[in-house]
């Protein structure tokens, strides 16, 4: 059983501009994943040939809040748009708008009325994946280490919204750097998230670089994977360890051994 192999170009080759970037991890074998699109050239970008999995799918709002969550649906629509021009089916989703990785108007403590507001906004936004065969993917985040503030962040949180709200077309982004983190028992976690799961994000802790150089057993979670039959992408999201293209190099490698 194989899984799809993806690199956030983001975190790699750091030296280069994001093009070339795409080009490395795509001559070496890998598909391609990024954040933001507004700020890229996506047809210089598409040009380069690369499999391209997931991108991030709003621009502005909080899923949890009546007065920005039009802000989320709207501007989602712009991302599926964007993702056409790259071949992307899979758009990443967080429960709160970030700058530079903190939460916009951050929230110490969630309540039913943002569980309510979340339910309803991942519900729209289910349908206007549908519409345009795109799944909205929510990703787990941890509030202690790189993103304060940001509400139902857990994976258990987005899981049950995730289940909740019961569309195809909206899934788990499940995030196990951030997961380990947040809550750990990670081989748990794989077993109860199962179908809700969209994609899977990687990086070892701390540090959030590649897999082996941290406390995560990467081959145990691989062989959970395996045994609850996941064969969807799994994305490193994670820094090189090592400097310069060496060093991301040495990343990429470690990254394929451990899910080969």
């Amino acid at each position: 059983m194989t899984f799809q192999l993806s690199v956030c170009a983001e975190m790699v080759f750091g030296d280069l501009p994001i093009v070339e970037r795409v080009k490395r991890i795509h001559e070496r074998g890998f598909a391609v994943e990024i954040w933001s699109w507004q700020d890229k050239d996506l047809g210089a970008l598409a040009r380069t040939g690369a499999t391209f999995t997931s991108m991030t799918g709003y621009l502005r709002g909080d899923l949890v809040d009546p007065a920005s969550c039009d802000d989320v649906v709207r501007t989602a629509q712009q991302s599926i748009d964007a993702a056409a021009t790259l071949g992307i089916t899979r758009l990443n989703l967080h429960t709160a708008e970030l700058i530079d990785g903190h939460a916009a108007r951050p929230r110490r403590r969630a309540s039913g009325a943002m569980w309510l507001t979340a339910a309803r906004t991942l519900g729209r936004l289910g349908e206007v994946g549908a519409a345009a065969g795109v799944t909205f993917c929510v990703e787990n985040l941890n509030t202690i280490v790189d993103h304060p503030g940001v509400p139902l962040a857990r994976a258990k949180d987005v899981l049950a919204l995730v289940e909740g709200v019961a569309h195809p077309n909206v899934k788990m982004m499940l995030d196990l750097y951030h997961a380990q983190i947040g809550e750990g028992n990670l081989i748990d976690l794989l077993r109860r998230c199962g179908d809700a799961i969209g994609e899977i994000q990687v990086a070892d802790v701390p540090g959030r670089c590649e897999p082996g150089t941290g406390e995560i057993n990467y081959p145990a979670i691989a062989a959970t994977m395996r045994d609850i039959g996941y064969t969807g992408t799994i994305g490193m999201e994670a820094w090189a360890s090592g400097a310069g293209e060496a060093g991301s190099e040495a990343a990429l490698e470690a990254f394929r051994t451990a899910f080969s």
